[in-house]
């Protein structure tokens, strides 16, 4: 029988301070790279190549793939396949495809099995939670009316639109008022853009993807940190999301937190958002400079399309480029602000979620992933009411985490069966609002101790 109470408590202690493994998953070892570097993407990726016996190819369960001579044939563009090279791609594959027939495709790249086992706790039985609702959802999209989808791409259309118009017109009017007020509805609407934007990052390469890069972030970058960093491991150790805000700020629960850490969380964010595209830009660019291959492998032209909005607001405008300049740095910076404070208050933290180190409810070291992915989430029902506040508060948040390449517009309608399986399976679904979101996130920042759930009560 597993230990419990202050014995577990203990245990989990242990683990977090020899760091040897996961603390909630004992049988993984702990990340590669996670505390050290620049701790961006691509470092990522290779303290994951480093950890998941995929020996330079890809890793589906325990088989290994050469998807080489397939990269320029995936339906999902090039990106996917080669970001993940040399990486188990098993729960991005899992989740990110309904069609059987792709089983028979990867067939036919089979190399060997891998000689070690997965460095992920995450099972996908086929009698499962995730797999059996997975089965279910496929039968229900093909009633989904086919132009549901053009809801989501009026409105970040209509954001990006707006965007434009209130830079430009921010630096154009000579009344300092509305000049200020422009720059704010601009940084704003650029916020929104780039939240929206995260709905088309998830599926097949598309331009509206290259929406986000707007923000001076690259998307491919995102597409790591977001897609397959936090969605396939959402508050574990193998979460960038996470790990990259330490040690400013702590969202998992460790008795060591630094004192900042835990009582500044607020204005550490304050002072650390509004800087954080920038800083992100000019480490990808300067990575791009200094780091072996990294051009070559990972910056891409499009991640300058940013500087397009200065040039638009210069010609249009009339004003200096000083000015112009200026002013599309503040705006940079607003969104900034705004994009990462509805980020980190966008259903992951709060004391009463999942975090490493917490006992799950599920009470196994071997969970179902999607039974996993709602141990992680709260939905927020305020947010969830209309599809706007969805597409620019990160909304649908349980069904998108489980099914990240359908359109928030198709979610909509998949929640009645969602809900029938979550209370089938007895998944972890819960629901609150966003105002608890906000205040849970600093109360999280603040929690020092590990969650112990007495199976004699459930």
């Amino acid at each position: 029988m597993a230990p419990k109470g202050a014995e577990n408590s203990e245990i989990a202690y242990r683990r977090a301070m020899e760091k040897k493994t996961h603390v909630t998953f004992p049988q993984l070892k702990y990340p590669s790279l996670r505390d050290t570097g620049l701790k961006d993407s691509v470092q990522w990726l290779e303290g994951k190549a480093m950890d998941d016996g995929a020996e330079g190819l890809w890793r589906v369960h325990s088989g290994l793939y050469d998807l080489d001579s397939f990269i320029n044939k995936h339906p999902g563009g090039a990106d996917w396949l080669e970001l993940t090279k040399g990486t188990d791609i098993t729960e991005a594959y899992e989740c990110h495809h309904f069609s059987k027939s792709v089983d028979t495709i990867l067939t036919k790249y089979y190399v060997r099995d891998a000689k070690t086992p997965r460095n992920s706790p995450f099972t996908f039985d086929d009698n499962g939670f995730f797999r059996s609702l997975k089965r279910a959802v496929a039968k229900e999209l093909p009633k989904i009316p086919k132009n549901v989808t053009k809801q989501s791409d009026r409105i970040i259309d209509g954001l990006f639109a707006a965007y434009l118009l209130l830079a430009a017109f921010s630096c154009y009017t000579k009344v300092s008022i509305l000049a200020n007020l422009s720059w704010m509805l601009a940084s704003l609407m650029l916020a929104w853009t780039v939240v929206a934007s995260h709905n088309y990052i998830h599926r097949r390469s598309n331009w509206r993807m290259h929406l986000f890069s707007m923000s001076m972030w690259s998307y491919r970058d995102f597409r790591v940190s977001h897609v397959l960093s936090h969605h396939l491991y959402p508050n574990t150790l193998m979460d960038l999301e996470i790990s990259a805000f330490e040690p400013l700020v702590y969202w998992t629960p460790r008795k060591e937190k630094p004192f900042f850490s835990k009582y500044f969380a607020f204005l550490i964010e304050l002072l650390y958002f509004p800087f954080k595209y920038l800083i992100d830009f000019f480490i990808r660019n300067l990575s791009a400079i200094f780091r072996k291959d990294y051009f070559k492998k990972h910056w891409r032209i499009t991640d300058l399309v940013g500087f397009l909005v200065p040039l638009w607001m210069w010609v249009v405008s009339g004003a200096t480029f000083y000015h112009v300049f200026t002013t599309w740095l503040c705006i940079i910076a607003g969104a900034s602000l705004t994009f990462y404070k509805i980020g980190s208050n966008a259903a992951h933290h709060h004391p009463d979620i999942w975090k490493d180190g917490d006992q799950p409810s599920y009470g196994t070291e071997t969970p179902d992933w999607g039974v996993h992915e709602l141990e992680a989430v709260m939905d927020r029902e305020d947010i969830n009411r209309g599809h706007f506040t969805i597409m620019t508060f990160f909304g649908n948040h349980a069904l998108h985490h489980l099914f990240p390449t359908l359109d928030h517009a198709t979610l909509t309608y998949l929640y009645p069966i969602f809900i029938e399986y979550a209370q089938k399976f007895r998944a972890n679904f819960r629901l609150t609002n966003q105002f608890d979101l906000f205040i849970g996130q600093y109360k999280c920042a603040y929690k020092t101790e590990f969650k112990i759930i007495d199976k004699k009560e459930n």
